[in-house]
């Protein structure tokens, strides 16, 4: 990924890293008291599954989350600054657009509000 790419603002992520709904924020909210967010695991077997298959390998996830962490997410918290970047890089590189995280995020949504 190019500098050029990390400072390219994606407006889905934007709404997301300014929403400032960040685990730290969130678990004591519901009462959780586990410093990892149920989502950490789900994040790490993506990116094993993308380096794996060679959709995104795991040295270009690293090297485009460093970039990104120095830039774009620099003031988002560890696990959540990953989970963009990760995002981000997939956004950049196609292997999902801004419609499908759009729609995707909705229907997790939709779950999680109707518990």
């Amino acid at each position: 990924m190019s500098s050029e790419d990390c400072t390219n603002r994606i407006p889905i992520l934007e709404g997301i890293r300014n929403q400032g709904k960040t685990w730290e924020v969130l678990a004591p909210r519901y009462g959780v008291t586990n410093e990892n967010p149920p989502w950490k695991t789900s994040l790490v077997a993506m990116c094993s599954c993308l380096g794996t298959s060679e959709a995104l390998p795991a040295l270009d996830i690293r090297e485009s989350e460093d970039e990104l962490a120095d830039s774009v997410y620099c003031s988002v918290p560890a696990p959540e600054r990953q989970l963009l970047a990760l995002a981000h890089t997939m956004l950049d590189r196609g292997l999902v657009t801004e419609t499908e995280l759009a729609d995707r995020m909705t229907q997790i949504r939709s779950r999680l509000e109707a518990v």
